[in-house]
């Protein structure tokens, strides 16, 4: 049996597709990252990077959009309305701008955020609040963000190591079977990964290298199997390696948690404390670089006050793990 499990948290949304009582899906949507995927949205042409084939569009708040195609017609300064394809996506040094397609004739809309896209699957979406048993926990959540946060996907055999680079996500295959064995297993395993991490856009696998051409095609079926479509690959090559492409709207699991771990263990702490069964006014206790964020974004701090029914303060704690921040009495 299959469900969605759906919360509507501080600062971020989050959804899990469980099977059997186990996670295959982890979903995240954090608050402010711009338009989402799919939005119908109006600015202005400030950039012509090739005439009639890319430019920058920016929006009102000042968020740049990338377009491409440009229509030849565009001037710069015009006023144009465009479709977002693909969210921003925060990199560990930098963001890469959201893109967009042209638009013209399109009703300005919003896109679907993550409660709408899980429920246009057709699996049934169950919606938890704070107050009832911690499901995401029961299937695995915490574990399922430490190996995100790790870059570390295990299976028997072995494990994968995965790295989000500027050009493609990586990952690379370590373990101690036979090479066959291990490439096999690494298959399955790299296609759980990708499809519970959302990683999408160019995949980079780096298998053991193998000799025989029906080895590398068993290798390359035992991943079909495990991710489904839509997806292209090429084959196995004889140095292991094996390209895959998934259509790319928004960042990965993996990528949310990385380029932005201070931002992960604020919204992580507020949810804990959130599910804590306390009441009235509370002190978080955290790492500076958490309380940082906490500071910046006082309307969670707002709501959390408000779920509790007291004020929240904040204090900083140097010795506190950013993994570690807890709430005391007032």
């Amino acid at each position: 049996m299959s469900e969605w499990l759906y919360e509507d948290g501080i600062g971020e949304a989050r959804a899990v597709l469980v099977e059997d009582g186990t996670i295959v899906e982890a979903l995240i949507e954090v608050e402010g990252v711009g338009p989402l995927a799919g939005a119908v949205v109006e600015g202005r042409l400030t950039a012509i990077a090739i005439p009639a084939r890319r430019g920058v569009v920016t929006l009102a708040d000042g968020t740049e959009v990338l377009v491409e195609p440009l229509p030849r017609e565009w001037t710069q300064g015009a006023l144009v309305r465009i479709q977002i394809t693909r969210e921003a996506v925060a990199e560990r040094d930098r963001a890469k701008r959201a893109k967009g397609r042209p638009a013209p004739d399109a009703e300005l809309c919003e896109g679907p955020d993550l409660r709408a896209r899980v429920a246009a699957t057709g699996v049934t979406v169950r919606t938890l609040t704070s107050h009832e048993p911690d499901a995401f926990e029961a299937a695995g959540w915490t574990e399922m963000l430490e190996a995100a946060q790790a870059g570390v996907w295990r299976f028997v055999g072995g494990e994968l190591r995965i790295t989000p680079t500027p050009a493609m996500t990586l990952i690379d295959v370590d373990g101690h079977l036979e090479p066959t064995a291990l490439a096999v297993a690494a298959a399955t395993a790299a296609g759980r990964a990708i499809r519970a991490y959302d990683i999408a856009g160019s995949i980079g696998v780096d298998f053991p290298t193998l000799g025989g051409k029906e080895a590398r095609t068993t290798v390359a079926m035992a991943f079909d199997a495990a991710l489904p479509l839509p997806f292209e690959r090429t084959a196995v090559n004889g140095f292991g390696f094996m390209q895959v492409i998934r259509p790319r709207t928004r960042a990965s699991l993996i990528e949310h948690i990385q380029s932005d771990p201070d931002g992960y263990a604020a919204r992580a702490l507020l949810r804990r404390v959130e599910r804590e069964g306390r009441t009235g006014a509370a002190t978080l206790v955290a790492h500076p670089r958490v309380v940082a964020v906490l500071e910046q974004h006082t309307e969670w701090l707002d709501r959390l006050g408000r779920h509790l029914g007291g004020n929240i303060g904040l204090r900083r704690d140097a010795a506190t793990p950013m993994s570690g921040g807890y709430a005391e009495p007032a």
